[in-house]
């Protein structure tokens, strides 16, 4: 009797789906950089390309002094540590490294991972387990997602950004509010809209729900010592834990977890991806060390990146192609359809402009976007060469009107 198709046929019809999708064209999963030039420009196919699309958003992957810190570690402590922290790999530089990021939250503690997808399954996979349940922003990332599908709780979303549609399910829960864990972002990576958070953490305040929110989009951009959004809307003392990565801002890889509450002090030993996985490289844990020094102090460069991503937004919206969210150091344009969002993606970046292309299920609401990001490494003359390529692009895939 036959049943639902194997592995190797389930495989293949999601490959020939794409294949017939694509026709063979170029796609966002098939670029190949060929050389970085600096945090905004890189050589893709030959030619030299602006980068709309790095999250680089202080260009301190380029810092001269976090090359610096990479190659003295390097140089002392070799390329790579060979072990999780648990086992050989805890080094010197892990433990400094978390001291600056809880000083620099002014928490009691902090947890570094390889990742910030492991940070994400780390930290709500050693605080919920079967039993209890997560209260999701629908708006979410996939990391967070599957971390609490492997946690065992139960999950329920609420409506993106809707405090009402929280307390709502909240009050219906059949489960204690003390084992509810609230999850929203700082801000979110796909449309570039901040949390309402001020808002949300009034209702866990009022409830007793535990809050966690994930700042790796805002880390270094918000508040005014680059906290975060909760430093923004002055709600961190409500925010009972948060995550974030060090691949965005931070310029390098990692994920950390940052907490003031006393009763997860025991997290770092529930946390399977940090006890399991082998530690950051030393030159990359300097490296970041170095940068976060850089955030602490400097206003600067996240005074450029809104000045840039207010630039951009006006140009964008002149243009008839208005981002989905007010400006920010992550925007997005809607496309008519998938094929209409790859012709204008493929035209761009033959034109000599990156940015990132998402479709569902990467987007909310089965939205098909044109992603960037601004820097602070990024020009002026960056952001107008950019809108002058973005409406030529456009009129020629049809998305703009010709000009008359």
């Amino acid at each position: 009797m036959a049943g639902p198709p194997g592995i190797r046929a389930r495989s293949q019809g999601f490959a020939d789906i794409f294949d017939r999708s694509t026709g063979g064209a170029l796609t966002p999963l098939s670029v190949v950089i060929e050389r970085v030039l600096s945090p905004v420009r890189a050589v893709i196919e030959g030619r030299e390309t602006l980068m709309f699309g790095t999250n680089s958003y202080l260009g301190l992957n380029f810092d001269p002094t976090c090359i610096e810190a990479a190659s003295m570690a390097l140089a002392s402590f070799g390329t790579g540590s060979t072990a999780s922290r648990v086992a050989s790999g805890n080094q010197a530089l892990h433990v400094e490294l978390e001291k600056a990021i809880a000083e620099l939250y002014g928490r009691r503690d902090a947890v570094v991972f390889s990742t910030g997808f492991m940070a994400n399954l780390g930290a709500i996979g050693g605080l919920v387990r079967e039993g209890d349940a997560v209260v999701l922003d629908a708006h979410c990332h996939a990391s967070i997602f599957d971390a609490c599908r492997l946690s065992g709780a139960k999950i329920l979303t609420f409506k993106h950004n809707d405090a009402a549609d929280l307390a709502r399910i909240i009050a219906q829960s059949e489960i204690a509010p003390s084992r509810l864990l609230v999850i929203v972002e700082g801000l979110y990576s796909v449309l570039g809209d901040v949390a309402a958070l001020e808002a949300i953490s009034a209702v866990t305040s009022e409830t007793g729900a535990v809050l966690l929110v994930d700042e790796a989009h805002s880390l270094g951009l918000y508040g005014a010592r680059g906290r975060g959004v909760a430093e923004t809307q002055g709600v961190e003392d409500k925010v009972d834990v948060i995550v974030g990565t060090f691949s965005k801002s931070v310029g390098v890889v990692g994920g950390y977890c940052v907490t003031n509450d006393p009763a997860f002090r025991a997290l770092r030993f529930a946390a399977r991806s940090y006890l399991y996985t082998a530690s950051l490289p030393p030159p990359v844990v300097a490296a970041a060390r170095q940068a976060l020094s850089i955030i602490a102090g400097d206003n600067e460069r996240r005074a450029t990146v809104f000045s840039h991503a207010e630039a951009l937004h006006r140009g964008l919206t002149g243009l008839g192609l208005p981002p989905l969210a007010p400006p920010g150091p992550v925007g997005a344009v809607r496309m008519p359809g998938i094929k209409a969002g790859l012709d204008t993606w493929t035209a761009l970046l033959r034109a000599g402009l990156y940015v990132n292309m998402l479709i569902p299920p990467a987007t909310p609401n089965g939205e098909v976007v044109l992603r960037y990001s601004v820097s602070a490494a990024h020009s002026a003359a960056d952001i107008e060469r950019a809108l002058d390529i973005i409406a030529a692009a456009g009129r020629q895939t049809g998305v703009l009107r010709p000009a008359a």
